[in-house]
């Protein structure tokens, strides 16, 4: 485990905003976005108020699962640009004051890459995992039919052979397995500093690490991939001062304390992020439980369970880092998804760019793009049962083709666009000053302008049901109704009214809060506003 440490002051002013490449922008008129088509929209990024970039891999791939299938870490895939477009998207992106992050996926490659080519026919090789025979779980062990012959454990999809990082448990049954120390793992962990380094040389500010936890195998406790990250993360404080590490890892009381900057709550570690959004329709997107959730329409959902997997994470955490909340992602189903229209997710960014966590915006969700279901399998987004395509839809810019995403035909663009001729577009939403998006603007200037309303700083909550009702600070009080139906709690304050920040359809006087449906409302308590709770 790292030793405590507080992460860089930008991180936890940030407002992290992830782009899907192949979805943003197409520059080029091939169909497929690219980092030419994310340069030509950093002024609007820049308006809305976003600081940093994530961007979803877009190193060199077979493409056989969106990218996350890599042949070569330190080259940006032809589709998307080259390394030198990597460098002017740093660039341009820094004189408007945003950084860039990139995905890292260390725990497998490509069946393509250079260095599993050299392994499945040299038997000396050991930066992958190779056994004689098939072992358990059988689907994951695949037969090598080159010169090596045996067999690889692949992580996912057979074309994505897990890189060795070692077993904390030895096994006799299972003799191939290799120590943490053993050769094979020491090169895959140097040339995790190395891609990094590299990309960290070109001015990247940040890496979000795909499945974090999975590296060590047989790993009980996870103690010693809680090692592995804590190294690398002294290496990057020593070697690349303010850089940082986002883990897909989805579990931050561990995550964190390991050596991460921050973790998400994840859609399929825990159920806190789907009390609070999960789309309540089972089938209608990736990973949905059903179950209710706080920002249900027919307000049937609790934050009983999101807080308490705050309240632990947070008390482990301890101020060394920060949980991520994200809107969505290329894997789990949009806010507008489902019963949940556009009209009534404002309140989601209410509470996801008030509540001290890192926020995560999913492209597009900023304009209420929607989950599209029934979409065909593209690079491997059919996962199983799990649709992720309908989350990966084009960035709808305006009306003009394709949403302006592309000057393509439609019938080469990466996915099709949202066919529903009211589809939101990022032109119509910045003319009209009651859409989402300027709701979503608003937010975050006054996040940016309100240092308590920060990853940082206290929260004491004082009404748990709807209206949610809690204090930033001292003086900063939020209301979030994620309902249809009008809601009241009482205020628990005296003295002069509180003074709006940003309200919409919130009330607060000394007699109780009104909340209308879909509502919230953040003020600044008076000086004078003893009593609260």
């Amino acid at each position: 485990m790292s030793a405590h440490r507080n992460p860089p002051s930008w991180l936890s002013e940030a407002v992290l905003y992830q782009i899907y490449p192949a979805s943003f922008a197409d520059s080029d008129g091939d169909g497929i976005g690219d980092l030419r088509g994310v340069r030509d929209h950093l002024d609007h990024l820049a308006w809305l108020g976003v600081d940093t970039l994530w961007l979803s891999p877009c190193f060199a791939s077979t493409f056989g699962d969106g990218g996350y299938d890599i042949t070569d870490y330190l080259t940006i895939a032809p589709r998307y640009g080259t390394n030198e477009d990597a460098d002017a998207l740093v660039e341009e992106a820094r004189s408007r004051g945003m950084r860039v992050m990139l995905d890292l996926v260390p725990g497998h490659t490509s069946h393509q890459h250079p260095w599993f080519l050299e392994s499945v026919r040299n038997p000396d090789d050991h930066r992958y995992i190779w056994s004689d025979r098939i072992a358990s779980p059988m689907r994951s062990w695949i037969p090598n039919h080159a010169e090596r012959g045996g067999y690889y454990l692949a992580n996912f999809y057979p074309i994505q052979p897990a890189l060795n990082f070692g077993y904390a448990r030895m096994d006799p049954v299972e003799p191939w397995r290799q120590p943490v120390s053993a050769e094979g793992p020491q090169a895959n962990r140097a040339a995790l500093r190395e891609i990094m380094g590299h990309w960290f040389d070109r001015g990247v500010s940040g890496f979000r690490v795909d499945m974090a936890a999975s590296l060590v195998k047989d790993d009980p406790g996870l103690v010693e991939t809680s090692r592995l990250w804590g190294e690398m993360r002294d290496w990057i404080d020593r070697a690349h001062p303010g850089c940082i590490l986002l883990s897909e890892w989805g579990d931050p009381k561990t995550a964190v304390p390991a050596g991460f900057h921050a973790d998400f709550f994840l859609h399929f570690t825990g159920p806190a992020l789907r009390s609070l959004w999960d789309n309540g329709t089972g089938s209608q997107g990736p990973w949905a439980d059903g179950r209710p959730c706080y920002f249900d329409p027919e307000g049937q959902g609790s934050m009983g369970t999101f807080l308490d997997a705050w309240q632990e994470a947070d008390e482990a955490i301890d101020g060394a880092g920060h949980v991520a909340l994200p809107t969505a992602n290329h894997d789990f189903s949009r806010l507008t998804c489902g019963p949940r229209t556009r009209d009534m997710v404002a309140p989601a960014f209410a509470f996801q760019l008030t509540w001290p966590s890192l926020p995560v915006i999913y492209y597009g969700d900023e304009i209420g793009m929607r989950y599209v279901p029934g979409l065909p399998d593209k690079e491997g987004s059919q996962l199983d049962s799990e649709a992720r395509q309908g989350s990966r839809t084009p960035m709808q810019w305006d009306d003009s083709a394709n949403a302006g995403f592309s000057t393509a035909s439609p019938d080469r663009c990466y996915l099709p666009v949202d066919p529903d001729e009211d589809r939101p577009t990022v032109a119509a939403a910045r003319a009209d000053e009651d859409s989402l998006l300027h709701h979503v603007r608003r937010l975050i200037a006054l996040r940016k302008e309100t240092p308590a309303l920060g990853a940082g700083g206290t929260v004491r909550v004082l009404h748990r049901d709807y209206p949610f009702v809690y204090l930033r600070g001292d003086r900063h009080l939020v209301v979030v109704n994620g309902r249809r139906e009008p809601a009241t709690a009482p205020f628990p304050g005296s003295g002069s009214a509180p003074r709006p920040l940003a309200v919409h359809g919130v009330e607060v006087t000394a007699s109780g809060i009104t909340a209308a449906g879909f509502s919230y409302g953040i003020f600044e308590l008076a000086p004078d506003a003893g009593g609260v709770l």
